[in-house]
């Protein structure tokens, strides 16, 4: 068997120009590269890991796909409720 030279991480990742992000997305998304090509379950896996890889070391978190904003901490909304120092009326 031939001996293959693979690419560590942060080679990968410099390698990954806007351009080629922007392909990697696509072909998840629609599931097709380019050229029309069906992408196979293990490409769109491969993809999916290498957009999370670029990502994480260049792109603000709130900028990354698949962000999602955490919820508000109860402590910081103001409920409307009732304060417990007003009297009720009853009609």
């Amino acid at each position: 068997m031939a001996d293959v030279d693979f690419m560590n991480i942060s080679d990968l990742i410099s390698n990954i120009t806007p351009q080629v992000l922007e392909n990697l997305k696509r072909a998840v998304e629609i599931g097709r590269w380019p050229n029309g090509q069906v992408v196979t379950q293990e490409q769109r896996e491969n993809c999916l890991q290498a957009i999370i890889a670029y990502e994480q070391f260049n792109v603000p978190t709130e900028e990354r796909t698949g962000y999602v904003p955490p919820k508000p901490s109860c402590a910081s909304h103001k409920h409307d409720t009732v304060d417990e120092d007003q009297p009720l009326k009853w009609s």
